[in-house]
């Protein structure tokens, strides 16, 4: 289910971290949400006060008021979890700037690599909708890379309409309002 970060999934969170590490994620050249934040606090997590900090983080990014890195929008983030353990992420971004229109989308979704294959992604971003009516987004814009087969998959199931392919990005719109 998606729920807000909390603490209390910090050691789950970091298994994930390992996970995304063996695959090459945060590094300088993941210029994801989920990369930077890995390249940033990297094992600094460790520490629960600094994982503590960096779930209220998350949290507040959701609000307009919160500062933020310039081209950087308010984002919702949630986890997807079962019981107590982390399975993946999932950020919906409150307004499309020039970039995101291109590459990042409305949503954006990591599930760990271990969860993968498991209809984890679909469930996911089926969840997120709701969430992103919620917060008078419809439709989404959902992008991902030509080679991702499996996101374009998820994607596809959540009902996205294809519109076009921008570079090495397929791009989608979803819609949200309840059917």
């Amino acid at each position: 289910m998606l729920i807000t970060p909390r603490s209390a999934l910090r050691n789950t969170f970091l298994d994930a971290v390992r996970e995304f590490r063996s695959e090459g994620r945060g590094t300088a050249a993941d210029d994801t949400m989920l990369g930077r934040d890995i390249e940033l606090y990297g094992d600094r997590w460790q520490e629960p006060a600094v994982f503590e900090d960096y779930v209220r983080r998350l949290i507040a990014d959701a609000k307009a008021e919160t500062a933020r890195p310039a081209g950087m929008v308010p984002s919702t983030t949630l986890w997807f979890a079962e019981g107590d353990v982390f399975l993946g992420r999932l950020s919906i971004r409150h307004q499309l700037t020039p970039r995101l229109m291109e590459w990042g989308g409305s949503i954006g979704y990591d599930v760990r690599p271990s969860a993968r294959g498991h209809g984890h992604g679909r469930a996911m971003l089926r969840a997120a909708l709701p969430h992103a009516w919620g917060l008078g987004l419809d439709p989404v814009l959902v992008t991902c890379d030509t080679t991702n087969i499996a996101s374009r998959k998820v994607i596809e199931a959540a009902g996205g309409s294809f519109e076009d392919k921008r570079g090495d990005k397929l791009r989608y719109w979803i819609a949200t309002a309840p059917s």
